[in-house]
């Protein structure tokens, strides 16, 4: 008797701990920093985009790591990324019409299932003594091919699972859990690294995936987005037009103009100083691994602040100059991050530029989305997204230009430089002050 009464005990208290953690969750989406949360297929968004992010910062880590012992040459860590940059500069314009004309679901589930196996792939072949470099070389290339189809597709599901009023703050919301992957992502691959080698960080990176597709898989299926309303009826040619046609759209937009010039400047001068973080970390901090992981980690705080403002204070904010000022501010703090010979002083100083990262990348992303109609968000997001092309190729200038002057010189160069472009928006688009 008392062991049946003991056994019937226990689901009570299990379903009393499910009613709690409903209970806190409720109490978490009252407050209007959570308030997109509670459209049910933006949840399984945001969970999925939660295990993706974090199988991608640690990448950040785990790749730039392994071609560094692979190779020990700064260049490589340039060319690792640079190689990236010909699929996403050829498919992005692609992947922006797609994302409008047919299932953005399918193209997310395809773009999951391939990096699960290309990670999983890496980490035997580590763990087998048997990879070498054109193994990271090859996988980066297949992997920016499906990260170019999943980006526009996810951003365009994000606008669609959530009404006009929630968009900026559904963007906040991706920019906050991207952060937190950001902090934890990194530091979580540098101990793995620390204690298993990057084949184990490969591992894990997998099973994050895998995880990713379980949630993506409960998407309802969405209604075919709005320009597949095209039809079949020359295909090839209306394909073509829609691709020029967002295009168009982009350049004579002074909003999404101006975001995509803020992005372009930033990826170009800015932030490929976070290539050459595992020189910084091994060579000129003396930190290893874990250090570098902590150095992403202390970023990935000051973008979280950032992120949270976004989605509490959203369409309040004068959003271009938040973009023109942070960025700017950007390129000056990774100039002092250059010259700093203290790792306690570079974890400040990498918080406060992750504070102003957000405006470079989340803050553009609301301004572009806000100010494009739905059928053309698809399009407008890809070209925000071709943006990593001159990411890439910022960073295969850096590293060459570090293999000549030296990893605190170059860094510093540029970064100055991303700082005068900045002034250079301000004076030559007075109307982009004004963006809210």
């Amino acid at each position: 008797m008392d062991t049946r009464e003991s056994e019937g005990a226990q689901p009570s208290d299990n379903t009393r701990v499910v009613r709690e953690a409903r209970g806190l969750f409720a109490w978490i989406l009252r407050f209007k920093t959570f308030e997109a949360l509670r459209h049910p297929d933006y949840q399984l968004l945001w969970t999925s985009h939660v295990f993706s992010s974090m199988a991608t910062w640690m990448d950040q880590v785990t790749r730039g790591w392994l071609i560094y012992e692979l190779t020990n040459s700064s260049f490589q860590l340039g060319m690792v990324r640079g190689v990236q940059a010909l699929p996403i500069l050829l498919l992005s314009p692609i992947a922006g019409s797609t994302a409008d004309r047919y299932s953005r679901k399918a193209q997310i589930m395809i773009a999951q299932v391939v990096d699960a196996i290309l990670y999983g792939l890496l980490a035997i072949l580590i763990f087998a003594g048997n990879i070498v470099p054109w193994h990271v070389y090859l996988t980066a290339v297949v992997m920016a091919c499906v990260q170019t189809f999943q980006q526009p597709s996810r951003a365009a599901l994000v606008s669609d699972a959530v009404p006009k009023e929630s968009l900026t703050n559904a963007i906040g919301l991706n920019a906050m859990m991207f952060n937190v992957a950001r902090i934890t992502g990194p530091a979580i691959a540098g101990l793995i690294i620390a204690g298993w080698n990057t084949g184990g960080a490969y591992a894990v990176q997998a099973i994050f995936y895998v995880l990713a597709i379980i949630w993506t898989i409960k998407l309802r299926a969405e209604e075919r987005a709005a320009a597949a309303g095209h039809g079949h009826s020359g295909h090839d040619e209306g394909f073509l037009r829609s691709i020029v046609e967002g295009w168009q759209y982009s350049w004579r937009n002074i909003e999404v103009r101006t975001g995509l010039l803020v992005t372009a400047f930033a990826s170009l001068f800015i932030i490929p100083f976070n290539t050459l973080l595992p020189v910084f970390a091994r060579d000129l901090l003396n930190v290893g691994a874990k250090g570098q992981g902590l150095l992403l980690t202390a970023m990935g705080i000051g973008a979280l602040a950032s992120s949270v403002l976004i989605a509490t204070l959203g369409d309040r904010l004068p959003r271009g100059m938040v973009m023109l000022c942070g960025v700017g501010l950007y390129g000056l703090l990774v100039v002092g991050f250059a010259v700093c010979p203290w790792f306690s002083v570079a974890l400040v100083l990498m918080a406060l530029v992750g504070l102003c990262h957000v405006a470079s990348h989340a803050l553009v992303q609301t301004v572009i989305q806000t100010y494009s109609p739905r059928e053309m968000r698809g399009r407008t997001t890809a070209l925000f997204h071709m943006m990593q092309v001159i990411l890439m190729i910022g960073g295969l200038i850096i590293g060459a230009f570090a293999s000549w002057v030296g990893a605190q010189w170059a860094v510093a160069l540029m970064s100055v430089a991303g700082t005068l472009s900045m002034l250079g928006i301000y004076l030559a688009i007075p109307r982009a002050r004004y963006i809210r």
